[in-house]
């Protein structure tokens, strides 16, 4: 902590509450961030300290300097942060409340926001409709969150527009809609973050167009996460990248989402990889409408209504490799009526895709489901293993459906046939394992090993 004799003494004329920090800015530098008492701020006090709050970030924005909080509880309101922000505290003890009739903080064309070691708890309270969340920060050249605590915010926890940086190590809880929201970012990375109990999302990443995004979102863990807002997908998801090309999602464990553990929406050069989705309501992870390029490999998906789902090809959905993954523990039940064929499928593709060394075991409709349709074309499964489904494979054999090749998988228990054609939701073909001619040009099944 700065003494605050010799901060008088070394500023000759900087006087509490506002006046120039010019002369202190090299002599903190050398001695650590400002103490923010020294500024005016008192931990624990009753009153509102929103006045006194802005004025000790003005300052300290002018002379790029930083401020130290001290542990303790801050009340504020409506505060709009300047264009330089360098604020840290005690983790857990530094804690910044939100007094209601507004927001907490705001921030528009910033050049550096930096928050660590902080708490900022919404207490539940109302936000104005302008306010995207309880820290609602847009246009921000550099922007770093770590080691901080946002709760109980009444719409998203940290909402960004237009961020460049990271967010991480940090804990997102209790918001009313996602934890962490962010649209149109500009080489953005959130990694090693906690985000639990949020009503409609977890880490959303979201462009208002198609376009290349680059977010990065690794190392996370995701929890409990509703959809109090309804739907059938927009809502419910732990990971969700919506028109954001160009993202990576990996290594994340993700849990007890409403719907998808990771959902990927027209969202193209998409990587999932490393991660692990336990008990997801509806498809844990899902590349879904007008994308092209979707890796979903080395995963772990144990509990969900389906798996892995690479579709949409009459959306212009295309070209995916679903390989390595592990997927188990399916169920016909999900949070609406299922459309047909119904829910409990393990792996979903339709064109332009291979599948290949995958584990598939309790997939209670079809262990894996080629094409919809006449939707399907250039797929290519080979070398998994399919254990203990309703049907081992199911494949579309519907007039103007194009190319597969079905070969050197093992399909060990499938009750309702290993590979069955299909006219939509309805068997067409016996088990076309067993024969050695399919019967359909457009169809190579060989070197299956059934049991």
């Amino acid at each position: 902590m700065v003494n605050r004799r010799m901060l008088l003494k070394g500023t000759a004329g900087f006087a509490v509450l506002g006046l120039s920090l010019g002369k202190a800015s090299a002599k903190t530098a050398t001695r650590g961030s400002i103490d923010a008492t020294e500024l005016g701020l008192q931990p624990n006090a009753p009153d509102d300290q929103s006045k006194a709050f802005a004025r000790m970030l003005a300052d300290a924005s002018e002379h790029n300097a930083p401020v130290f909080l001290p542990p303790g509880n801050y009340v504020v309101s409506n505060l709009t942060l300047p264009a330089r922000v360098r604020l840290s505290g005690v983790p857990g003890a530094s804690r910044i409340l939100y007094g209601g009739n507004g927001h907490l903080l705001t921030a528009e064309q910033a050049e550096h926001i930096e928050l660590t070691g902080l708490v900022f708890d919404g207490a539940n309270n109302w936000l104005t409709d302008d306010a995207q969340g309880l820290l609602d920060l847009r246009r921000v050249a550099h922007l770093v969150i770590d080691n901080c605590q946002i709760t109980g915010s009444g719409k998203h926890g940290l909402a960004l527009e237009h961020a460049a940086g990271r967010v991480e190590r940090s804990e997102i809880s209790g918001a009313a809609d996602a934890g962490i929201y962010s649209v149109e970012a500009a080489g953005l990375a959130i990694s090693n973050n906690t985000v639990s109990d949020c009503g409609n999302g977890g880490i959303l990443v979201h462009r208002w167009q198609q376009a290349e995004d680059g977010t990065i979102v690794s190392g996370n863990r995701v929890q409990r996460i509703g959809a109090r807002s309804g739907g059938t997908g927009q809502n419910g998801n732990g990971i969700n990248a919506f028109r954001a090309g160009n993202v990576s999602v990996t290594g994340n464990i993700v849990s007890d989402c409403a719907f998808s553990a990771i959902r990927a929406n027209s969202s193209s050069n998409l990587t999932m990889t490393g991660n692990t989705c336990s008990r997801s309501g509806e498809t844990a992870l899902y590349s879904e409408f007008s994308f092209e390029g979707a890796i979903i490999g080395n995963n772990i998906v144990d509990g969900a209504a389906n798996g892995i789902s690479i579709v949409n090809f009459n959306e212009g959905g295309r070209m995916g490799v679903c390989s390595n993954n592990i997927v188990r523990n399916l169920s016909t039940t999900g949070p609406y009526p299922a459309d047909a064929p119904g829910f409990g499928v393990g792996i979903s593709v339709e064109a332009d895709t291979t599948v290949s060394g995958n584990v598939i075991e309790n997939a209670l409709l079809y262990g894996m489901q080629i094409g919809w349709g006449a939707y399907m074309r250039n797929v290519v499964a080979t070398g998994n293993i399919i254990r203990k489904a309703g049907t081992g494979i199911a494949v579309t054999v519907v007039e103007g459906a194009g190319n597969a090749i079905i070969s050197d998988n093992v399909i060990d228990g499938a009750k309702n046939g290993a590979i069955i054609g299909q006219r939509w939701a309805e068997p067409a073909t016996g088990d076309l394992a067993r024969s050695s001619d399919t019967g359909y040009a457009h169809l190579t099944v060989e070197r299956n090993r059934v049991s």
